[in-house]
Order: C-alpha cells, then structure tokens, then sequence
C-alpha cells in the first residue's frame, strides 16, 4: 500500500537515499506551516493537490475507484459505501454505524470482497469505521482487483516467523493484521473485561487514534496524561482493584517519548489478571522486549519495522504465559486469519522490506541519539524529547542488549512564535507518519490534534511541537539542514 507523496523539490539526490515510487506510498508532504493548517481545514488549493495520504485518513486513488466501482455496481439514490475486506469486517461496521448514525444499512458482497452501504447522512460515520478500525482495503489489493486478477492466500504466517527473531514470541504467538489500529481493536475485543461492560486504562500522552478506539469501540477509557507519583500511585490501586478491562501504554508514547514505571504497572496488573498491553511503534522490536513486562505487544509494522513507507500491517504479540493467553490467542488468531487479515500482496512486500530491518535500525538509533543530544544544545531549542533523555531509566528496563533508543524524537523552540518559520525552511520531507528511509518532520499537535489543541495543551503537549523521524542519511546531512532551519528561530 504505498500513499506516501514526496514533494519534487527534494528529491533523491538531494536526501542521499532512495524515495518510495508514489504507487502505493503511505503519506503525504505538506511542505509549509500554511499548507498544514490549510489541509486540516480542508481548504480547496491544499486538498486538491494532493494525490495520496495516509491511507485510513485519506483514500488512495486506487481505492477510490474501487469504492466507485462498487457504488455503481451495489449502491442506490442517495447512498454511498464503504468497501472492507472480509465478511467478518463488513458486519461489525454494520452493527457499528447502526449504532452510531441511527439508520439502517445494509452489506452487499462485491467480487470477493464486502460493501457496507449507508444512506449519504451516514457516510461519516463509516469512514470513521474505516479510519479507527484499520480493517482497510490497501491500494495493492485495489489495484489488483481493478486489474482482475484479486489474489488469495496468506502469507502472514511468514511474517510471524521472521518477527519472531525480534519480538520474545514464537511465531503461533504474534498475528499479522492490515494495520497497527487493526490490531488495537482486536486486543480490545477480545479483552473478557470489555464484554463485561468495564473501562481500559491509558498511561501517559498517546497516539490520537489509539485513544479513540478505546473511547469508541470499548465502554470508554480512564486517561492518566501523565503517569507519575500520586497520580500513579493511585491508578496501580486501581488497577490492584480488578476495575479496568485493559491497561494501555505505549514505550516510549508518541509524541512525548515518555516511559512509564513498567515494572510497577505489571506487578499491579499481575496481581488482578488485568492485561497488560504496550505498544511498541515509537522505536519497535528491535529495540525493545516489551513482553518482559506486558501481556500483549502491539505495534505498527508500518513504521520501523517495514522502513519503506510503502506498505501498511500490524501486529499483536501474546506472551505465553499471560494469565488471559489463551483467551486472547483465541480472537486474535481467528481475527488476523478470517475477519482482517494482511493482503497476500502487501506481505510479501512486507518480507521484502524486513530483511534490512536490523541494519536500518543501527543507523536510525544513532542518528536520533546524536539529533537530540544536538538539539538539546541548542541555543534556540527549549526541550527535547527523547528516550535517551526522556524517563531514560524506565525505557532502559525493556531495552534489548544491543538495542538504541530509537529514531523518533519531538522539540520546542525557545520562542515558538518563529516554529512555523523554522518549519518551512527546514528541506526536509515534511508530513505524517514515521519510520522512513529519510528523514521526516510534522508538526505534530497541528496534524493529530488540530480541533483539540487546548486539550493537547492542557495534557504538555505544545500546539508548536515538532516531531522528527531520523532517517538514514548522514548525521552530518541532517544536523547541516536543522542548523540552517533554526537560524530561523
């Protein structure tokens, strides 16, 4: 599935590493500050020249003639559809946008594939199943099927064997699905507590969409922004007590790159059979053992794992000896094999991309290391975020023998009224997402929390944040361009 769109003013001589062809890429470059807040007010001469995005925010043209396609063929007056990728799928967005919308809707099967279709009111409402959900159709199986040649088979199993040599699991034990959020809200299904009617708990500042399905798909979520002292002390009580479903927290989160007293929330969870579940994309497997002290690892396979911006998947590791194992194995398996299942195309670009995983990484650690010890320095820059100076203690109780602290960091400049300034003369590739070959910047607030930024405020997260993904160019190359840009600042 690549959506990614890179902007031609910098191109692969100029980043000094190669650029995924734009077929099937996995975001978009919005090289300005203007250009950021004109997308998320959904200004015409922004949307209109973009011709990919992040493929659960923003349909690929391959999948827009495939929803076209099944329109014509399946859909009525004043209707419109959403197609998903397995039976499975398609009924629980059913039962969920009845829900939501108050209407009736109705499924249509579609040459192999399944159409939700939905009166216009309710079109909304769909999208949003498609977007939490992760349970999407990628641009590889759209175009195979436009093609005529919709592929069948499996090759996730592959996936987990290859993984296994990085997560501490074996392979029956980790499931592949389209997505990091597909693999969420199968957790989240198949958490005993949450068919019981109780509440999950987040630790520490997460990804939006990480806390919106626990709010959307589950019976809400108690949020702890910040999990430390009393705060903490009372939520482990909690936790002792058996009230939650669930525990979530993300090593280290995302874009705050804080780490929770994994220890104590494990002893606690332990104590009352509560699942433990951390996710790893913010620095992936490689780095960390998340499953010395979780009951579930979930994790993007899109970000640092595939390397590429060029497919999406995700994964869920169960530990062998979870109290609640077989329980989870059990959704979990029937999940990623039946009802949302990884295409068969995009897996074996997925293989292809895992073979330089260890040593992508090496270069990536080093990069953000030195970027935010650099920064940190900086005259113009008030504070860095960075496992390596973030809650260091804490991230370092799960980081493997000969793993780094990753290459994701965030920073706030001293005078933030210049941040847009420093944004736009930074030549970088600039947009969401992480974990690419080259280097890429967003302003992080402003893309995931652009109708909430007082909230975001109000939880330590600036509306100036600027999150950096390190790539793999030269160290050199990449303090050069941040020093030219923070002249601005």
């Amino acid at each position: 599935m690549r959506d990614l769109t890179v902007d031609p003013a910098w191109q692969e001589e100029d980043l000094g590493i190669p650029l995924p062809d734009s077929l099937h890429a996995c975001s978009v470059c919005l090289p300005t500050w203007d250009s950021i807040v004109g997308y998320e007010e959904g200004r015409e001469k922004v949307v209109r020249r973009m011709r990919t995005g992040y493929p659960r925010f923003f349909r690929h043209p391959l999948v827009e003639r495939l929803f076209a396609a099944a329109k014509a063929e399946v859909a009525g007056e004043g209707e419109e559809v959403v197609v998903l990728p397995t039976r499975g799928s398609v009924q629980r967005a059913h039962r969920w946008v009845e829900l939501r919308a108050t209407t009736a809707v109705r499924i249509a099967s579609f040459h192999g594939l399944q159409v939700l279709i939905v009166p216009s009111k309710a079109k909304a409402d769909a999208l949003a199943y498609w977007r939490f959900s992760g349970e999407v159709v990628s641009s590889r199986q759209a175009q195979d099927y436009l093609d005529g040649h919709l592929r069948e088979g499996s090759k996730s199993h592959l996936i987990s064997r290859a993984l296994s040599k990085f997560v501490n699991a074996a392979p029956e034990d980790i499931f592949i699905f389209p997505s990091g959020m597909a693999a969420v809200t199968s957790l989240l299904r198949a958490l005993p507590g949450v068919r019981e009617g109780k509440k999950t708990l987040q630790l520490e500042f997460p990804y939006v969409d990480s806390l919106k399905v626990q709010e959307l798909f589950g019976h809400g979520v108690v949020y702890l922004n910040e999990a430390v002292g009393e705060s903490l002390d009372e939520a482990l009580q909690r936790i002792r007590q058996g009230e939650f479903a669930g525990v979530f927290t993300e090593v280290p989160s995302n874009p705050l790159l804080r780490t929770v007293d994994l220890k104590r929330v494990s002893e606690a969870c332990r104590e009352s059979k509560t699942p433990f579940i951390i996710d790893d994309s913010a620095t992936g497997p490689l780095n960390i053992d998340s499953l010395k002290f979780a009951d579930v690892v979930t994790g993007s396979l899109t970000k640092w794992v595939s390397g590429q911006g060029d497919v999406m998947a995700g994964m869920a590791a169960v530990r062998a000896d979870a109290p609640l194992a077989n329980t989870l194995r059990e959704t979990l398996s029937v999940d990623a094999t039946e009802n949302a299942p990884l295409y068969i195309g995009d897996a074996e670009v997925l293989l292809s991309n895992l073979k330089d995983y260890p040593n992508r990484m090496k270069t990536v650690n080093a990069n953000g290391s030195e970027l935010a010890a650099w920064l940190a320095e900086h005259p113009a820059v008030a504070q860095v975020w960075h496992p390596s100076l973030t809650h260091r203690e804490n991230y370092e109780s799960v980081m493997r023998k000969g793993g780094g602290y990753g290459g994701l960091l965030s920073f706030v400049l001293k005078n933030q009224k210049k941040t847009a300034k420093v944004y736009d003369a930074l030549r970088f590739n600039k947009g969401p997402s992480f974990g690419t070959a080259f280097t890429l910047v967003c302003p992080y607030t402003l893309l995931a929390h652009y109708f909430e930024l007082e909230w975001a405020e109000g939880c330590g997260v600036s509306a100036n944040l600027l999150r950096v993904s390190c790539g793999l160019e030269p160290f050199e190359t990449i303090k050069a361009t941040f020093e030219e840009a923070l002249a601005h600042g």
